[in-house]
């Protein structure tokens, strides 16, 4: 796909959550993989919901703007320390919805056991199965954070999200699509689990 093509997917899955409530005002990231060493990501700054061609900038995976004079996203790294540890990462997205920011900071990690929804995750075939979304506590330190969530990475590569205390999820998968279809996933188990295990 071109980079023309993944900004339309990027802004359409911005106008999604939007709508559902899960990226308010300036809140959650998007990014795209293009090619092995680089990557379209959000700018800092914009509304998800009111995204255009001209809010993404393109960096490396070190987080390295190409056009010096743009600023992007405050939390790059992560997205940055997902492709490099998965090649065939093609998406990450960052939601902040009510439910993960409120289930995150209640538990040290969130369980999710016997929804249909669960096989919309890697390598899951059955619901009658379950997955730990671990959570990190947050920190300002983007760097720091993203080497915490690489070393549980390596201990846990089959892990398929995460989320960041009290700030949000990151999702991802081969596409955009598939990104944005585990993200829709994962916040409606959340939302379950949220209203269930008050």
């Amino acid at each position: 796909m071109t980079p023309d093509d993944l900004a339309q997917d990027l802004i359409a899955a911005g106008e999604l959550f939007h709508r559902r409530g899960w990226v308010p005002a300036t809140g959650g990231n998007f990014s795209a993989r293009l090619g092995a060493e680089r990557m379209l990501i959000t700018a800092s700054g914009w509304h998800k919901g009111e995204l255009k061609p001209e809010a993404f900038l393109v960096a490396d995976l070190h987080g390295i703007p190409e056009d010096a004079a743009r600023k992007a996203s405050y939390e790059t790294l992560l997205h940055c320390q997902t492709y490099r540890f998965d090649a065939a990462v093609g998406s990450v997205l960052h939601t902040h919805s009510v439910a993960n920011t409120v289930l995150s900071r209640r538990h040290a990690s969130i369980r999710l056991s016997g929804y249909e929804l669960l096989k919309l995750l890697p390598g899951i075939q059955t619901h009658g199965t379950t997955v730990e979304v671990p959570v990190f506590d947050n920190d300002q330190d983007i760097a720091r954070l993203a080497d915490r969530v690489d070393r549980h990475m390596q201990r846990h590569p089959a892990m398929p999200a995460y989320l960041i205390r009290g700030h949000g999820l990151y999702a991802w998968g081969a596409t955009v699509a598939q990104a944005r279809h585990r993200v829709e996933a994962l916040e409606f188990m959340f939302e379950c689990e949220m209203h269930s295990n008050p």
